[in-house]
């Protein structure tokens, strides 16, 4: 069965443009290449730490929500400890209530239409 995650890193700001995609690109495909699939992803960019970690005051933020087995999470946090260029991560599972959350926060963005006042009519 599939479960629903969501996982944030942060990439050392101290990498290129190019460097940075290519480190988001490694652990998308990592999720994919092990039956995961992604529903959205979300590139922050640059932002300024709440703390500095490892002498450092800001990071690359990249947020991916993916569906993949559970024993999966176990080899990517691996993968995002043995990757120097990742100064934190977060995974969490989604619960039903966090996944409608998301998506109805995602459609949100997208509805451009104008909402009418109850006041107005």
């Amino acid at each position: 069965m599939l479960n629903q995650y969501e996982t944030v890193f942060i990439l050392t700001p101290v990498l290129s443009e190019p460097q940075m995609k290519e480190a988001v690109q490694k652990f998308r495909a990592l999720i994919k290449d092990n039956g995961g699939e992604i529903v959205h992803e979300e590139d922050w960019g640059l932002k300024k730490l709440a703390y500095p970690i490892q002498k450092k005051t800001t990071g690359f933020y990249s947020l991916f929500e993916f569906k993949s087995e559970p024993q999966f999470i176990n080899k990517l946090e691996t993968e995002f400890h043995r990757d120097e260029r990742i100064i934190r991560f977060m995974t969490v599972k989604l619960e039903k209530f966090a996944i409608e959350y998301n998506l109805k926060k995602r459609t949100k963005g997208m509805d451009k239409s104008p909402k009418k006042d109850k006041k107005e009519e």
